[in-house]
């Protein structure tokens, strides 16, 4: 199991285009690309200020004079409308309608962007007199080497910062995440280990948890590499980020394996009133086969979201088909273990084991729900901030999901260290040969 879980996150990761977000862009502008596709697409970026700026430095400026070389600037709201119009523009009628318009005749040219009072996206294309003309050949003219800057101003009005509208604050909050990480493991680290340690029925728990937790510190810690080497260069290290997906997607399907053997094991063994059998996390083969069949189809839907979908920042928007099966896929998940959960309360006579399952219920469905939730919250925000708002949202409720879990993990684990009634209050016990006695 462990072995399918890691290919479908190493292969997501892999289909990860690195640099998809880069705000520093470099490559060719090209006459035969501007042709097939009536304007050649060189990137987007969601401005805002008053002195947001785009920089172009080119490396031959008379193969850019001799085409007649231009950049084209679209809002996004406008070129949406021309691609869903009906009526059928052509290709100099499409470029016709940018509001702004670069002519490449200088080694760099900077164009201010004026804004609209709120942030929004625009879209830049090049082309030149090629490319809406019959007679070409590709023989005659050469390709242009660029680089194109997309700013933004800084808190101090310059023109300076490559993070759009979508990302300003991310690094700031991945700078705090780390932080708060760092400062946890140096509190409890030595008292995590040695409970895990000392074993007990909670210990195979434990150590699936504290992997997910280090998975998605990992994810933390890649993320803020990543931005703090992208607020520099607008580009970043996207070998980093494409490591914080992996470990955030190995993270997501860690936990899902594990909440889905508890439950549906729990629920099992409730239903063959077994109940002198050990609970442990993986203890059907029934339970661990449907774990195994959900965990494959969320690797499934995850990469391919990730095909669809290219400008992931190590969280998942919802912005296509897959994204919705997975809003499906989770909302199902938190209804079927919560009646099954509810059903086992519903007739748990100890109050102990019933408060135990009751907060074991909380965790697992803020866990499944929190995404869900986040992308229906998110639609009342502005286009810009949506996907902010489900990164720092998702991974704050996770947070506090595992957080629940491991103090009530951790508690039970005392609990039965130094309780002679473990075997008949704690919903997990050690071992088969450990019988359970009667309930008073």
């Amino acid at each position: 199991m462990g072995g399918l879980r890691l290919l479908a996150v190493a292969l997501t990761c892999c289909w990860w285009p690195p640099g998809s977000q880069a705000k520093t862009v470099r490559g060719q502008f090209s006459t035969a690309a501007a042709r097939d596709a009536r304007g050649q697409s060189c990137g987007h970026f969601e401005f805002h200020g008053d002195h947001a700026l785009l920089c172009v430095r080119i490396n031959n400026i008379a193969a850019a004079i001799g085409k007649d070389a231009k950049l084209y600037l679209f809002p996004a709201p406008e070129w949406l409308k021309l691609q869903e119009s009906g009526h059928g523009y052509s290709c100099s009628e499409t470029l016709s309608k940018a509001q702004l318009t670069m002519n490449l005749n200088q080694t760099e040219y900077n164009l201010t962007v004026s804004q609209t009072p709120y942030a929004q996206a625009w879209h830049v294309f090049y082309a030149d007199k090629y490319t809406c003309t019959e007679d070409y050949e590709n023989s005659q003219v050469e390709d242009i080497q660029f680089e194109m800057m997309l700013l933004n101003p800084d808190a101090e009005g310059n023109p300076l910062d490559h993070f759009s509208a979508g990302e300003s604050g991310l690094h700031e909050f991945f700078f705090l995440l780390v932080l708060v990480y760092f400062v946890i493991a140096c509190i409890y680290a030595q008292s995590l280990w040695q409970a895990i340690k000392k074993g007990g029925p909670m210990h195979m728990i434990l150590k699936v948890l504290t992997t997910a937790l280090l998975l998605q510190a990992g994810s933390a810690l890649a993320n803020y590499i990543h931005f703090s080497r992208y607020s520099k260069d607008g580009i970043g290290v996207p070998f980093m980020g494409s490591l914080a997906e992996f470990f955030d997607i190995a993270s997501q399907v860690q936990m899902l394996y594990l909440l889905l053997s508890l439950c549906m094991g729990w629920t099992i063994v409730r239903m063959k009133k077994s109940q002198s059998r050990p609970l442990q996390w993986d203890s059907t083969p029934v339970s661990t086969g449907v774990a195994v069949v959900i965990v494959i189809t969320q690797s499934i839907l995850l990469l391919w979201e990730q095909f669809e979908d290219i400008s992931h920042h190590s969280y998942h928007a919802h912005h296509n088909l897959a994204g919705i099966l997975l809003i499906l896929l989770r909302m199902c998940l938190a209804l079927s273990l919560g009646c099954g959960l509810y059903q086992i309360i519903a007739v748990e006579r100890s109050t102990l084991k019933r408060e135990f399952y009751i907060t074991f219920a909380k965790g697992c469905i803020l866990w499944f729900l929190c995404h869900p939730g986040l992308a229906c919250i998110s639609l009342i925000f502005s286009d810009y901030q949506r996907d902010k708002v489900i990164t720092i949202g998702a991974i704050l409720c996770q947070s506090v999901a595992m957080v629940v879990l491991y103090r009530l993990f951790l508690s039970h684990s005392l609990y039965w260290e130094v309780s002679s009634l473990s075997s008949v209050t704690l919903p997990l016990t050690i071992s088969s040969g450990h019988k359970s006695r009667p309930h008073f």
